[in-house]
Formats: structure tokens, C-alpha cells, sequence
């Protein structure tokens, strides 16, 4: 990996799990993060996934969810699975506040402050994942349970298609 390590992949070392990086050259005009990622590495979308954060609309704690790249946030799933009445999507700069990293990079693992994380259910079955190793341009590849263990997350059905 070319430059520094991240908070997420330093997370990943100290638990020792399996993961491998996969790094590529970010174009500062592409705003589809996710797919950029897809397209630059040659990955499947349904297991390569994106990091939103939401927060009850009400206030409250944010809410770290991980949905395909394919895919987009269920909030009514998302409030049902957090517990909250609503969900909303978080500001960016709340977003990038809480987690410590830049919104394009938003990594599950690693993040400033431990937030409630939910993974779609459709990544259980999966052998790995992709997300995003905390800066734009870099991957992580891990299993599921790897990314839930790390995270505390709980695999709820949080997604649905775009």
C-alpha cells in the first residue's frame, strides 16, 4: 500500500483477521465513490459495499450502515433495525466529524467514535467484502464477520435496489 496506513486498516491489523488492500488512483470529479471503486478495481457491486451514517430524526446518537453499492439505504429498515422512530441521513459534515474520516472514505472499521453499525444481511453469506479502508482510493477486503466483529454491527436487511 502506497502512503501511510489508515485508522481502519490499523483496526484490522491489531485484530490479526485476513484482509488484503486494494488501492487505486481516485478521480477528484467522481463523486460515486462506491462505484468508482467498482469500476476502478473490477469488482462485483453486490459485494462491495458503501458506509452511510443516519441519525434518528428526532436527535440522538448517529448510526454507521453498510449497504451495496448497488444499492440503497432502506432509513425505514434502518430506524426498525436501530430502534429509532426515523432515520435521516446524516449531514457530511456530521458524518465526517464522528467517524474521522472524509466522506468518499467513511470506513465501518476504525472510526472516531464507536457508533451502533448495522450490515446488510445481504453480505452474510459472502466470503468477502468490500469497504472502504478509510481514504478515497483504498479498499479493504475482509469477511463479513470480520467486518462485524470489529464493529459490533448487526446484519439486518437494511437495503434495498436502486
Amino acid at each position: 500500500m502506497a502512503g501511510k496506513g489508515t485508522p481502519a486498516t490499523a483496526a484490522a491489523q491489531r485484530a490479526k483477521v485476513v484482509h488484503t488492500l486494494h488501492e487505486y488512483t481516485h478521480d477528484p470529479a467522481n463523486r460515486s465513490y462506491g462505484l468508482e471503486a467498482v469500476e476502478a478495481l473490477g469488482l462485483d457491486p453486490a459485494h462491495t459495499f458503501k458506509t452511510l451514517i443516519a441519525v434518528p430524526s428526532g436527535g440522538g446518537k448517529p448510526v454507521c450502515a453498510v449497504v451495496p453499492v448497488s444499492s440503497q439505504l432502506d432509513l425505514k429498515a434502518l430506524a426498525a433495525a436501530a430502534g429509532a422512530k426515523q432515520m435521516v441521513m446524516a449531514e457530511p459534515a456530521l458524518a465526517e466529524r464522528t467517524t474521522g474520516f472524509l466522506v468518499g472514505g467513511i470506513s465501518p472499521l476504525g472510526q472516531k467514535q464507536r457508533l451502533a453499525s448495522f450490515i446488510d444481511a445481504s453480505a452474510r453469506e459472502l466470503p468477502t467484502m468490500f469497504v472502504s479502508a478509510g481514504r478515497r482510493g483504498l479498499e479493504i477486503e475482509l469477511s463479513p464477520g470480520d467486518v462485524a466483529a470489529l464493529t459490533g454491527a448487526t446484519f439486518a436487511a437494511i437495503a434495498r435496489s436502486s
